[in-house]
């Protein structure tokens, strides 16, 4: 899988294999995608600083230093180390750190809040992506079928006992969307259309809620594709539709049905069949595409930006289309490059040209979901993290950004909702630019980020889904009471100092 070669993978090592298990990340963290880039001097001046923090509030509160960076009180530490570094970006005070008591309750209170995570991942049982990530021996202590815990299972951390574990026990996310990567190569799907709504069916059935919605993953231009279609409407009634432009992201190498959204003879028949169904969301996987990926395959270059978008919203009205990771381009490139194009125009590679398509074209359609964006920048570059949020919702709107995390590559999402939860955009900033604050973690902005726009969208109804305790729900207090053990796990590769 990916493009990498075998003398950038002898640059890498296992993440799994780094020496801390802080709450976030301290250095890129990739899959066979792409080449990280190296720790930055920044990012080693947390990890040094969270290291300090962690032997200090440790001993004083008489645990271990692994222990410590599970509890609340050692996710506040993460932030305050963000801030020392980064600047007063995240809403955290040393005495959280300090003082389990009040992180505590800050995260009990939380904890209750909805989040809807709309962009999650998980592997297949016979899955031939080997090298999407360096492989461990056992997944955790608890997961769907807790008796599976003690098994080695081959790449289990990607899989769907971890997938749940991470998602929806050490993380405060009540509902998800499972999401997917199709391939020129059957095989090598991360899952096939039929396993994601067996799982969705077999989720909602044994929670006997709701929890976990689904994508039908569209392919145009390979035979039969329409045929699929057709079959998702009348058999398994997906949630929203999926698809890449790029083609085949797997194997970028020999992609061979890349496809423009507002292609009139491919895609607005497609888009009929859509619209009559009322299945309404087109999710649209943009960016992720930096110069050094546009010079091995400059055949795709096309392809991977926000271009097309305008038009086919406009052409269609009664559609949504969804960008997921925003069209964010520097996944895979230089952190530094990324914020030194947007101290230098105001403006980032496809972020901007997304959040100018409302106004530009009319629109009203148009949807920004925060993936790899927000995971990427808000620890390589959090202010740039604030720009793109600032950016995203003076665009399109602050009722058109959704929360996705593209969990479970980046781990247990949980760091990613605190980074949210905790992050404003400074008010040199806003000045500058005319944003608008963030607000608190509960307020009105990041309830509609994380919950409510996607509610809306995929048409769920919190109060009716939710209204009654589920066997998810008793799982969780189950596995809270017996005392959560989060992994504090990415899963990928680092580049070696």
């Amino acid at each position: 899988m990916g493009f990498l070669s075998d003398e950038e993978r002898a640059q890498l090592s296992p993440a799994e294999d780094l020496p801390h298990r802080f709450p976030i990340p301290t250095q890129i963290v990739s899959s066979d995608e792409y080449f990280p880039e190296p720790q930055t001097a920044q990012q080693k001046q947390v990890e040094d600083r969270l290291a300090e923090m962690g032997d200090h509030y440790a001993k004083r509160q008489g645990v271990s230093r692994r222990r410590f960076f599970q509890t609340a009180s050692g996710m506040a530490a993460a932030f305050v180390a963000m801030n020392q570094v980064y600047g007063k970006l995240f809403t955290v005070s040393e005495a959280e750190a300090a003082t389990p008591e009040m992180a505590d309750e800050r995260a009990i209170v939380l904890r209750g809040q909805d989040v809807f995570d709309c962009h999650t991942h998980f592997l297949r049982d016979d899955t031939r992506l080997t090298n999407f990530v360096a492989q461990r021996a056992a997944v955790g202590k608890f997961g769907w079928n807790k008796q599976l815990g003690d098994k080695e299972q081959t790449l289990a951390d990607l899989k769907f006992d971890n997938y749940f574990k991470e998602v929806f026990l050490d993380s405060d996310t009540k509902v998800a969307l499972l999401t997917n990567s199709p391939s020129d190569v059957p095989q090598d799907w991360f899952l096939t259309n039929e396993m994601v709504f067996q799982t969705r069916d077999k989720v909602n059935k044994q929670a006997g809620a709701r929890r976990l919605l689904a994508h039908y993953t569209i392919v145009p231009g390979q035979p039969g594709w329409m045929d699929g279609i057709d079959h998702a409407i009348a058999t398994l009634r997906p949630d929203g539709w999926k698809g890449y432009t790029i083609g085949d992201n797997t194997h970028k190498d020999t992609s061979h049905y890349p496809w423009h959204l507002d292609d009139e003879k491919l895609m607005y028949p497609a888009y009929e069949r859509f619209q009559k169904a009322g299945i309404k969301n087109v999710c649209i996987h943009k960016g992720l595409f930096p110069p050094s990926a546009e010079k091995l395959f400059p055949n795709l270059r096309s392809y991977v930006d926000v271009s097309d978008v305008g038009k086919a919203a406009k052409d269609w009205p009664g559609l949504n289309f969804v960008v997921y990771h925003s069209g964010y381009r520097h996944v895979g490139g230089s952190p530094a490059d990324a914020m030194a194009e947007w101290d230098q125009t105001g403006r980032s590679s496809w972020v901007s040209d997304l959040a100018e398509i409302p106004a530009k074209y009319g629109v009203t359609n148009v949807y920004g979901d925060l993936g790899q964006l927000f995971a990427y920048t808000s620890i390589a570059e959090p202010r740039l993290a604030a720009a793109l949020m600032g950016t995203l919702i003076k665009g399109l709107g602050p009722d058109h950004v959704i929360w996705g995390t593209d969990a479970v590559w980046t781990g247990a999402p949980q760091w990613q909702i605190e980074g949210l939860r905790r992050l404003e955009i400074p008010e040199d900033m806003q000045k500058k630019h005319g944003f608008t604050p963030l607000g608190a973690a509960d307020g009105p902005v990041k309830r509609g980020v994380f919950a409510e726009n996607g509610f809306r969208l995929f048409g769920y109804d919190r109060h009716a889904e939710l209204a009654k305790p589920d066997r998810f729900g008793m799982l969780k207090e189950e596995y809270l009471r017996d005392g959560p053990d989060p992994s504090n796990l990415r899963y990928g590769y680092v580049r070696r100092a």
